[in-house]
C-alpha cells in the first residue's frame, strides 16, 4: 500500500500543481513516444520535471522519487521475481501445455474467451493483479499459440478479470480500506461487489475483447519471454539465463502436443493436476487468509497462523517451492536443470521491474507534491450524490497519481461523514462506487499499466488503446451498475 504523503515536498498554488502534472506526463509521454526513449528514463525525467515545475526542493522530489521506486520493489518486484519462476518451471515442464491441452480440447474456440474470463475472475477473487498477471500470461499465449484466436481475444478477458475482482470485491485491499473508512458492511459488500462484477467482466472481458482485437493487431509474445526465460540455449542442458525447453517445444504446429527437439524426447509430462496445484497453491493460501481475516477474530491463533502463510511473498515462495518438485523433479529434471531454469527466469525480467519501479517513483512524486489532495479538495466543495461524489474523487486521483489504492482512501475520508447519513446498502455501494473509480484510465503513471504493456510486448500506443481503454469501461460498468442497484436497494 502507498501512504498519503504525511507531509507535502512544495507549498505551490492549484494552478502551479495542476500544470506541473500536465507537464509531467506529457514528458513521459513525448519522451517515450516521440524520442523513443527506454520508459525507465523517461519516468525518471517525468519526475524531474514534475518536480521543478511543481517547485519542490531537488532533494525532496529524488527522496520522494526514490521512496516510491522502493516500495514498489519490494512488493510489487519480489512478486513478480517468484511469479516468473513459477511461470518458468511452468512452461519449461510441460505443465503449462498439458493446462492448454485441457482447456482446448475442453472448450470450443468462440467460447475460449468466456473461459479465460472466467477462470482469472476466480483466481483474481484472492489474488493480487501483478501475482495473477505473472501466473495467467504465460497460458494465455500458450492457447494463442494453439488456436487461431487472437492475442488480445483472450488476453483482455484475463485482465478483465483480474482488474474487476482486484477493485470491487474483497478481500483485496482496495474495497477493504473503504469498508473501514465508511463502516461499511463486509457482507453486503462482498454480495453488491459480486453482482457488479459479472456483468462488468463479460463487457469489459470478451466483448470488448473481441471488438478491439479487430482494431489492434498484437504480434503474440514468446512464451518463455512472458515466463521470464532467456531466449539462448545450450545443447547439454539448461545453464543459468539459459533455456532447457527450446521454444519450438512448447508448440508443434504439426502435431499439437507433441515435442519437436528429440534431444529433450526423455522429459516426463508432469501431469495436469501437478500443474494445476502448482497454480492454484498461492491462491488457496491467500484466500484462506482473507477468508481468515473475514470471519476469525483478531486473536485467534488459526487466523494469525493463516496471516502468515497467507501472505502474498511466502505464498507464492510455496508456490516456486511446490512447483520446484511438482514440475521440476516430476518431469524429470535434476537439481541443477531445476536451479537453473529458477535462475533464468530472472535476467529477462529485470527490465519489467526497472519499468514497473520508475512508474511507481513517478506515481508517488505526484502523491508528495500533493496533486492529489488539489483534485479531493476541489471536489469536497460540490453538492452532489454521494455516490457520485465518490466515483469522481477516486477518478480524480487515480489519473493524476495513478494509485488505485490512493485513490481509494482519499475518496472514502472525504466522502466518510456523509456515510453516516446513509442507510447500511448504500454505504456498501459508495465503497463499490469509490472502488470502481480508482479503476479508471490507467496509463502511464501507474505501475500496472507498465507491466501489462511488457507482459504483452505492445507499444505504449497500443496499450492505451487496449489496456486502458479496458480499465475505464470496467470503471464506468461498475460505477453503472452501482446506481442500477441504489435504485432497488
Amino acid at each position: 500500500m502507498t501512504p498519503l504523503a504525511a507531509e507535502a515536498i512544495t507549498d505551490a498554488g492549484t494552478g502551479q500543481l495542476v500544470l506541473a502534472a500536465v507537464l509531467g506526463i506529457a514528458v513521459v509521454v513525448l519522451l517515450i513516444a516521440w524520442a523513443k526513449w527506454h520508459p525507465f528514463l523517461a519516468l525518471i525525467t517525468g519526475s524531474g520535471v514534475l518536480g521543478l515545475v511543481a517547485g519542490a526542493a531537488p532533494g525532496a522530489t529524488i527522496d520522494s522519487f526514490t521512496t516510491g521506486l522502493g516500495n514498489t520493489v519490494g512488493s510489487v518486484g519480489v512478486l513478480i521475481a517468484l511469479g516468473s519462476m513459477i511461470g518458468a518451471l511452468l512452461a519449461e515442464s510441460g505443465g503449462a501445455d498439458g493446462i492448454v491441452n485441457r482447456i482446448v480440447n475442453g472448450v470450443s474456440g468462440a467460447a475460449l474467451p468466456w473461459a479465460m474470463a472466467g477462470v482469472a475472475a476466480l483466481i483474481g477473487l484472492p489474488l493480487f493483479f501483478e501475482v495473477g498477471v505473472v501466473l495467467l500470461v504465460p497460458i494465455v499465449v500458450l492457447v494463442v499459440q494453439r488456436t487461431d484466436i487472437g492475442l488480445l481475444r483472450l488476453g483482455i478477458p484475463a485482465l478483465a478479470g483480474l482488474s474487476v475482482l482486484h477493485g470491487l470485491v474483497p478481500p483485496h485491499p482496495g474495497p477493504l480500506v473503504a469498508i473501514s473508512s465508511l463502516n461499511a458492511d463486509l457482507g453486503l459488500t462482498l454480495l453488491f461487489g459480486l453482482v457488479c462484477a459479472i456483468p462488468t467482466v463479460i463487457i469489459a472481458g470478451p466483448i470488448f475483447g473481441n471488438f478491439i482485437a479487430k482494431r489492434v493487431p498484437v504480434a503474440t509474445p514468446s512464451i518463455l519471454a512472458t515466463a521470464g526465460v532467456g531466449s539462448d540455449r545450450k545443447s547439454d542442458g539448461p545453464a543459468g539465463g539459459q533455456d532447457f525447453v527450446d521454444r519450438s517445444d512448447l508448440a508443434n504446429p504439426s502435431e499439437p502436443g507433441e515435442l519437436v527437439d528429440d534431444e529433450i524426447g526423455t522429459r516426463r509430462n508432469p501431469g495436469f493436476w501437478a500443474a494445476v496445484l502448482t497454480v492454484l497453491l498461492p491462491v488457496v493460501l491467500m484466500l484462506a487468509r482473507g477468508i481468515a481475516e473475514i470471519v476469525l477474530p483478531e486473536e485467534n491463533r488459526v487466523r494469525h497462523a493463516l496471516e502468515v502463510i497467507g501472505e502474498p511473498v511466502v505464498a507464492l515462495l510455496a508456490g516456486v517451492f511446490v512447483a520446484m518438485w511438482a514440475l521440476g523433479h516430476r518431469a524429470g529434471f535434476d537439481r541443477k536443470q531445476t536451479s537453473a531454469v529458477l535462475g533464468g527466469a530472472l535476467p529477462p525480467i529485470a527490465g519489467i521491474l526497472l519499468i514497473v519501479a520508475a512508474g511507481g517513483g513517478f506515481k508517488q512524486v505526484l502523491v508528495d507534491a500533493g496533486v492529489g489532495n488539489v483534485i479531493a479538495d476541489a471536489a469536497q466543495d460540490a453538492n452532489i450524490n454521494a455516490l457520485l461524489l465518490g466515483w469522481l474523487v477516486a477518478v480524480g486521483i487515480r489519473v493524476a497519481t495513478g494509485s488505485a489504492t490512493v485513490a481509494t482512501i482519499t475518496a472514502a475520508g472525504i466522502v466518510a461523514p456523509l456515510a453516516t447519513t446513509l442507510d447500511s446498502p448504500t454505504v456498501a455501494l459508495l465503497a463499490l462506487a469509490i472502488g470502481s473509480g480508482s479503476l479508471f484510465f490507467s496509463h502511464v503513471n501507474d505501475a500496472g499499466f507498465w507491466l501489462v504493456k511488457e507482459y504483452f510486448g505492445m507499444t505504449v500506443g497500443q496499450t492505451i488503446k487496449t489496456w486502458s481503454v479496458m480499465e475505464t469501461i470496467i470503471s464506468v460498468v461498475g460505477f453503472a451498475c452501482v446506481m442500477l442497484l441504489s435504485l432497488v436497494v
